[in-house]
């Protein structure tokens, strides 16, 4: 178990470094839409252009890779909403199981299929080495990439997760459990 416990630590420390990029790339986000908004009022004032495709795509691009890059750092800090009318009435235990059962049926399948279905997807962007059609546009390749990265992070951290809930349930020191539950695990007699 501290063989899995120390791959989901290494699991863990990417997704958290991956995941505070994302806070510098947000900013880099805001720092676009101003360049953007105050280019095109103040170029159209100026009777210049002062905003360009390529500026508009960047910003497009900082917030898909939020949106993909950030999604398993969401996981790890259980931030993603979740329809929890009966969650939040289970004990610590019980949301453990859902935590895993959610991972290994749900989570991490879906997170195969889409990496599945994006190989084509992506690899016909690179063969082709696709740029956006608009005049100044960036390169469309590299961001479709990262599809399949930000799927690939997910499911990783989905497996991080499940290694830790069943490490919680097994009562094993130090291994945080199911969001809202402070108690550590207890092991059952007999396990």
């Amino acid at each position: 178990m501290r063989g899995l416990l120390g791959f989901a630590f290494i699991i863990d420390v990417f997704t958290r470094i991956v995941g505070r990029c994302m806070g510098w790339v947000a900013v880099a986000l805001i720092v676009l839409g101003v360049v953007n908004v105050v280019g095109r009022y103040l170029g159209a004032q100026l009777g210049m252009q002062l905003s360009s495709n390529m500026l508009l795509e960047a910003q497009t691009y900082a917030f898909n890779l939020m949106f993909l890059l950030g999604a398993a750092y969401v996981l790890q800090r259980d931030g993603h909403i979740r329809v929890d009318i009966l969650y939040s009435r289970f004990g610590g235990r019980q949301r453990a199981w859902v935590d895993i059962l959610g991972a290994l049926v749900f989570l991490i399948p879906f997170c195969v299929l889409a990496i599945y279905f994006s190989l084509t997807y992506v690899g016909r962007s690179w063969s082709t080495m696709e740029v956006s059609p608009n005049p100044g546009g960036l390169p469309r390749y590299p961001i479709k990439t990262v599809i399949i990265i930000g799927f690939a992070m997910l499911m990783l951290q989905a497996v991080s997760e499940t290694i830790k809930r069943i490490a919680w349930l097994r009562g094993v020191p130090g291994v945080p459990g199911p969001a809202g539950i402070e108690e550590p695990a207890q092991r059952p007699e007999g396990v």
